[in-house]
C-alpha cells in the first residue's frame, strides 16, 4: 500500500509492520469483520422472523400447525447445533441443484447419487462454474444465514411462545370483552406487550449468537476465524515476503477483543432498549420507573 513497501527485505522496526499490516490478506482480513457484522444485521431479523411464525404456529388451533411449530422448536432445540449448521446448507444446496436438475435436463440418464457423490448436469450447478467469484461467495454467504436463522429461530419460537403466555390472560379477556375480535386482540394486545417479556430471552439468544459467528468457518466461508489461523501460522521466506513465526496468539487475543467489545456494546443497547420498553408496563421493572418518578 506505502510507496516504501516495494522491497520488504529492506524493512525493519515499524516501516515493516505497517507494510505487514496493509498487504492484501491482510485487508482481507479486516474485511471478514463486515462479513461477520453482516451475518449478524441480517440473521437476526430473519431468526425473529421465523420464530415469530413458529411461535404463532405452537398457538394455532389448528392441529397441524400446531404440531409444526412444536416439532421445529423441539427438533431443533434437541439436535447440536453444528449438525444443523452444516446440515442446513448441504440439504438446501442438494434439494435447489436436484430441482433445477430435473428442469434443466430432463433427459438425463445417469442417477444423481452415485455411492457418496451428488452429481446433477452442469446447467443445473448453483451457482454455474462460469459464474464469478462473488456470485460463488455471495450463494455460500446465503445459504450460512439461512442455516443460522433456522437454527436461532427455533430457539426465538421458544422465547416468543413463553413471552405470549406471560401475558396476563386479564387483558385478552378486556380486549375481548370491549367486542376484538381474535385477530384484533392478539395483533393489538398481545404482541405489544409480549416484547417486555420477551427482550431478555433474546438479548441471551443474541450474545449466543455472537459467540456462534466463528462457525462460518466451518461453512468454507473466510471469516475472521480463517483469516487468524491463516495468517498467523507460521509465514516462511519461502512463501511470502514477510516471514514470521506462530503470531496466532496475536491474531485470536485481537478477536477475543472483538468479541467483548460486540458483547459489552450489545449489552449496553439491550439495557436501554428494556428500559424504554419497560415505560408504563406492569412489570417490576415498570414499577420501579414509576416509583423513582415518584
Amino acid at each position: 500500500m506505502f510507496s516504501y513497501c516495494t522491497d520488504p527485505s529492506t524493512l525493519s522496526g515499524l516501516t515493516w509492520l505497517s507494510c505487514y499490516l496493509t498487504t492484501g490478506k491482510h485487508l482481507a482480513f479486516y474485511g471478514s469483520f463486515g462479513t461477520v457484522m453482516l451475518l449478524l444485521v441480517i440473521t437476526a431479523p430473519a431468526a425473529l422472523t421465523f420464530g415469530f411464525l413458529g411461535a404463532m404456529a405452537a398457538r394455532s388451533h389448528i392441529a397441524p400447525l400446531r404440531w409444526i411449530g412444536k416439532v421445529y422448536t423441539a427438533m431443533v432445540r434437541g439436535i447440536p447445533d453444528i449438525a444443523f449448521f452444516l446440515f442446513v446448507p448441504i440439504a438446501l444446496d442438494q434439494g435447489l441443484e436436484y430441482l433445477r436438475h430435473r428442469w434443466k435436463c430432463p433427459d438425463w440418464g445417469e442417477a444423481v447419487r452415485q455411492g457418496n457423490d451428488f452429481v446433477v448436469c452442469a446447467e443445473a450447478k448453483l451457482p454455474l462454474s462460469t459464474s464469478p467469484q462473488w456470485v460463488h461467495e455471495s450463494y455460500g454467504f446465503t445459504l450460512a444465514v439461512l442455516a443460522f436463522a433456522f437454527v436461532f429461530g427455533a430457539f426465538a419460537a421458544n422465547v416468543l411462545h413463553g413471552a405470549m403466555q406471560a401475558v396476563p390472560r386479564a387483558q385478552m379477556e378486556t380486549a375481548e370483552a370491549y367486542g376484538m375480535t381474535r385477530r384484533q386482540s392478539f395483533w393489538r394486545i398481545l404482541v405489544p406487550q409480549m416484547w417486555v417479556f420477551a427482550l431478555p430471552g433474546l438479548s441471551n439468544l443474541w450474545q449466543i449468537l455472537v459467540k456462534a459467528t466463528p462457525l462460518l468457518f466451518l461453512l468454507g466461508i473466510e471469516d475472521i476465524v480463517y483469516w487468524a489461523r491463516e495468517l498467523g501460522g507460521v509465514q516462511t521466506a519461502r512463501f511470502t515476503d514477510y516471514p514470521h513465526g506462530d503470531w496466532r496468539m496475536y491474531y485470536f487475543l485481537g478477536l477475543l477483543v472483538f468479541y467483548l467489545l460486540l458483547t459489552w456494546v450489545s449489552e449496553k443497547g439491550f439495557a436501554r432498549l428494556m428500559t424504554r420498553l419497560s415505560h408504563g408496563q406492569a412489570t417490576m421493572a415498570g414499577e420501579a420507573q414509576r416509583k423513582a418518578a415518584a
